[in-house]
């Protein structure tokens, strides 16, 4: 688990001082991404939200057969949850998972170049879905699960674009081989629906979900 070195100043008084009226956090319980993508950590910052603290889940990512994408994006995002949940009671935790689907295919994350240009290759010229998997547990125990869907376009790829962008090496880990924020922003004439999705979270509904839980920041 890694503790993000988030720090505050306080006001000191001198002897005799009267001294300052501290208020208390409205939110006292601590706030725990389940999540080890720097992609979430810097998504959650741009809204002012910085964890307490950051727990990695392990779990088991394999897809079921046959198993739906929307579906498949929801287990394991509920998955992670339950994995770090259990080991802060009393504090909010906020997990996800984000799938890129090629209709009912669910892509994989690109560990090597072969993979990342198969997965450009069949993205090529095509319309595709970018599906998130968010899941919170609230400091009193309670959960909420939501999937969050956006479709993107990707323009016709020539070979030489498809090179050019693995020798570049951000496709790393990446779903579907490519990352909307990057490069690839090239092969993107539109999207529809949320761009942090595509990203790795849709902040507007983990924001709706935080607060629906009694979460202030």
């Amino acid at each position: 688990m890694i503790r993000p070195n988030f720090t505050k100043d306080h006001d000191l008084t001198s002897s005799g001082a009267q001294a300052p009226i501290i208020e208390a956090p409205i939110n006292k319980a601590p706030f725990i991404l389940a999540s080890a993508s720097p992609r979430r950590l810097d998504l959650l910052a741009q809204i002012g939200l910085r964890p307490d603290a950051i727990d990695a889940p392990q779990v088991d990512e394999t897809a079921r057969p046959h198993e739906l994408p929307a579906a498949y994006a929801r287990r394991i995002a509920g998955d992670k949850l339950a994995a770090v949940a259990a080991r802060h009671p009393g504090a909010y935790v906020l997990a996800a998972d984000t799938v890129v689907a090629l209709g009912r295919r669910i892509l994989p994350k690109a560990e090597d170049s072969a993979t990342a240009r198969r997965c450009l290759e069949l993205l090529s010229g095509r319309r595709h879905k970018v599906v998130g998997g968010i899941a919170i547990a609230a400091a009193d125990g309670r959960q909420a699960i939501r999937v969050v869907s956006t479709n993107v376009i990707f323009k016709r790829l020539e070979k030489s674009e498809i090179e050019h962008y693995l020798a570049g090496g951000e496709w790393h880990g990446k779903a579907g081989g490519y990352a909307i924020q990057g490069a690839a922003a090239a092969f993107i004439p539109s999207i529809s629906g949320s761009y942090s999705n595509v990203v790795g979270l849709s902040l507007s509904d983990a924001y709706a979900m935080l607060t629906g839980l009694g979460f202030r920041s």
